[in-house]
């Protein structure tokens, strides 16, 4: 069977029958050459059983794989015996189906089942009925027959359905033998993609029960989050409701109060009208006394006239002028009723106006009561909202972390690659997040690639090139030790602070090691410790000398701190008056306080939990003070002076920070000389005027000679953009001289 017998057979097309020598000589389009000499051997590929399937993840050992593939190929061959038994056709030879369909058809130039060729091919097709080969027939009821026998509920079924096409493929290989080494390798690369993608399936398996249990953990935090949230509206709801029935009951007591007024009052005016009645009858009983006396006397005078030896004339002017007396005392006491009849006496009105102003202080601190509550009430609602929006936020923060989160990397897996061991990568992890343990990883990968190269390629003599580094060739890497170039970035400090006529760092860098290891060997100690110092970013020297030699940070800075350092120690020395390097932490207070009087209590704290204190500590526990001081062999400081360094960094910020918001300006927007003046002064009134023209100098790059006096006219024409002045402020050595006025220090 030739090549188009073989594509007919597999793609069901109906292809012209050839001579078989011209197939196996000529070279078709769209074909692979194959030669078909006896030495051509076909790639062998191994084949498996349904029941000897292996399942992913598991391994076998090879003995036991090898003896069941030599079993699987006998009862292949087996079965390609018994199927092939009935196969062929008359001598000894494959059906030749479909070839014989049509003897007329001529080969062109042509691929194989192009729409071309099918177009021709099917006008020049028989409409005779034909029928499929018996060995295609056999094949076909062998599969059907296989893929009934199949128990597709386990979980392997389609390996299991995979099979029965395999064994037909190697039938079909095995039967062609032309064609055997192309059909083979076409086999084996099925077979590769097909572990291939095994593999990876069962790699992400771990990565899918990863995925699961960290949404069961999500889940649950969730619910928690939910349940409190339930729990804290509950309460909230409960106090809202008491605050309520307290309103309600001011309001009756307010209610009750107003009618005992309103009775009250009631009550004044009944008893005034009483008295008044009173009163009335009162003075007309005593003017019908008066009367009834004043007829008395006129009777008894009318009866005896001369027992009182008086002048009748006389007595009757006399009653007369008594009795205009009366119309006259009358007449006043008609006008004192008139205009004094609504007048209560002093003493009531003195009781009721005691009275009124009781009520009149009840009332306002009832209502003083209702303003508080009704504004306690306005609070809580706000923190009600609030508490929402929170909980909206922290649930979207949720679904953002859900979606976006990865999981966390198992740091144990460095231990076998970071030299040293276990041991050493513990030392280098403790007390270090994630972020600074990938820094860490670097660095030892870094160094062990340091120490694999011999030499360094040279920078050139660009503008840009670092003076110290200005080399084209090879340099040598003299592969020193991490010790020996801190201590040699320690010599160079200590030299460089006594040095008298100061040079550019970077100049004084190339010196120094130019006398230390000669002119010959200084460029290639140049190129080695640039390469130390910009690969460790942990270390604190190598850290500090890089960004002073690069002109990050300005020399000052390193030098500055350095001395705080040394006069921090030197107080302590003072205070330990029995120089046995011991401190009491009330004394370790003390002498914090004093050296930083500026610094918050809460920072205080911060460098007495990082020097030795918890608070389980008594201020009568002692403390070796020498040791908050003490540096190990690769330079790195103890946790005390490490948070000296930080919180310098953060007041830093801070201090730039207070300086921004006193401009109010963007950072893109551009600041002038006298403005920076005034906001520095009114951030740090302390400030002496050489350490402020310092400043500004720093922030304006201007040198000495050119730095104008205040109020001069020229200072209004130095501006620069604040994000630029900010950023040279960030890089010098600046620090808060005194409290601001509205906050006093601690």
């Amino acid at each position: 069977m030739g090549c188009w017998d073989l594509v007919a057979m597999v793609t069901d097309c109906t292809l012209p029958e050839l001579p078989r020598p011209r197939v196996r000589a000529a070279r078709l389009p769209g074909c692979p050459r194959v030669m078909d000499s006896p030495n051509s051997q076909p790639l062998n590929f191994p084949t498996t059983s349904r029941a000897h399937l292996r399942p992913l993840g598991v391994s076998i050992d090879d003995s036991l794989f090898t003896e069941t593939k030599n079993t699987q190929k006998r009862k292949l061959s087996q079965k390609r015996k018994t199927l092939l038994s009935g196969s062929f056709s008359i001598g000894g030879h494959l059906s030749p189906w479909p070839r014989y369909i049509s003897d007329q058809t001529i080969l062109h130039n042509r691929k194989p089942c192009s729409d071309d060729y099918r177009k021709r091919a099917g006008s020049l097709q028989q409409p005779l009925g034909t029928t499929k080969p018996r060995y295609l027939e056999q094949l076909e009821n062998y599969l059907r027959k296989e893929l009934l026998l199949l128990d597709l509920s386990t979980d392997s079924a389609q390996e299991l359905r995979l099979q029965p096409y395999r064994e037909i493929f190697e039938f079909f290989i095995e039967d062609f033998k032309t064609y055997k080494p192309l059909l083979s390798s076409i086999k084996n690369a099925y077979e590769v993609m097909l572990a291939h993608q095994r593999e990876k399936i069962r790699a992400l398996e771990p990565l899918k029960a990863k995925l699961i249990t960290v949404n069961e953990n999500c889940n649950e935090r969730i619910l928690a989050m939910r349940a409190e949230e339930r729990d804290e509206i509950s309460m909230l709801k409960k106090e809202k409701m008491n605050l309520l029935k307290l309103i309600d009951k001011k309001n009756e007591e307010k209610i009750s109060l107003q009618t005992e007024v309103t009775k009250l009052r009631k009550n004044l005016a009944e008893e005034y009208l009483h008295y008044l009645s009173e009163r009335d009858a009162r003075k007309i009983l005593i003017a019908d006394l008066n009367e009834l006396r004043y007829q008395r006397e006129d009777m008894s005078l009318a009866q005896s006239p001369g027992v009182w030896g008086e002048d009748p004339v006389k007595l009757t002017v006399a009653l007369k002028m008594a009795r205009q007396d009366l119309t006259r005392t009358q007449m006043e006491l008609n006008t004192m009723k008139a205009n004094f009849g609504d007048v209560v006496p002093r003493r009531d009105f003195e009781m009721q106006e005691k009275t009124l102003k009781e009520l009149q202080e009840q009332l306002e601190s009832l209502r003083d009561d209702y303003e508080e509550v009704r504004k306690e009430h306005e609070m809580l609602l706000q923190l009600h909202m609030s508490t929402l929006k929170e909980r909206d936020q922290f649930y979207s923060e949720l679904q953002e972390i859900q979606r976006t989160s990865t999981p966390r990397p198992d740091w144990s897996k460095c231990e076998d690659m970071v030299a040293g061991g276990r041991d050493r990568w513990h030392m280098l992890a403790e007390g270090k997040n994630s972020d600074q343990l990938v820094d860490v990883l670097l660095e030892e990968i870094g160094e062990g690639l340091l120490r694999e190269k011999d030499f360094f390629p040279g920078l050139g003599y660009g503008e840009s090139i670092p003076p110290f580094l200005r080399f084209d060739g090879i340099v040598e890497n003299k592969k020193p030790t991490k010790k020996e170039v801190v201590k040699l970035l320690k010599d160079a400090w200590k030299e460089r602070i006594t040095e008298e006529q100061k040079e550019k760092f970077p100049d004084f860098f190339f010196s120094f090691l130019e006398r230390h290891f000669g002119p010959g060997d200084a460029m290639a100690w140049a190129y080695t410790i640039f390469e130390y110092i910009k690969l460790f970013h942990t270390n604190e020297v190598m850290s500090q000398f890089y960004a002073v030699l690069m002109g990050k940070r300005k020399e000052s800075v390193y030098i500055k701190q350095k001395q705080t350092i040394a006069q921090l120690l030197k107080e302590m020395t003072n205070v330990d008056s029995q120089n046995e390097g011991l401190l009491t932490m009330e004394q370790l207070s003390t002498v914090l306080k004093s050296t930083f009087p500026l610094k918050k209590d809460e920072r205080i704290q911060e460098l007495m939990e990082a020097g030795g204190w918890h608070p389980s500590s008594s201020n009568a526990d002692l403390l070796d003070y020498r040791l908050l001081f003490m540096e190990d062999e690769e330079g790195q400081s103890v946790p005390f002076v490490q948070k000296l360094w930080e919180q310098y960094v953060v007041e830093k910020d801070e201090y730039l920070n207070e300086l921004k918001q006193e401009l109010g300006l963007e950072l893109n927007e551009e600041v002038t000389l006298p403005k920076v003046r005034e906001a520095l002064m009114n951030i740090d009134p302390n400030l002496d005027k050489q350490t402020l023209n310092h400043y500004l100098r720093q922030a304006f790059q201007l040198p000495m000679t050119e730095m104008p006096e205040e109020d001069e006219e020229r200072e209004e024409g130095i501006v620069t953009q604040l994000q630029t002045a900010l950023e040279q402020l960030q890089m010098s050595d600046i620090r808060r001289m005194g409290p601001r006025e509205q906050e006093p220090a601690s």
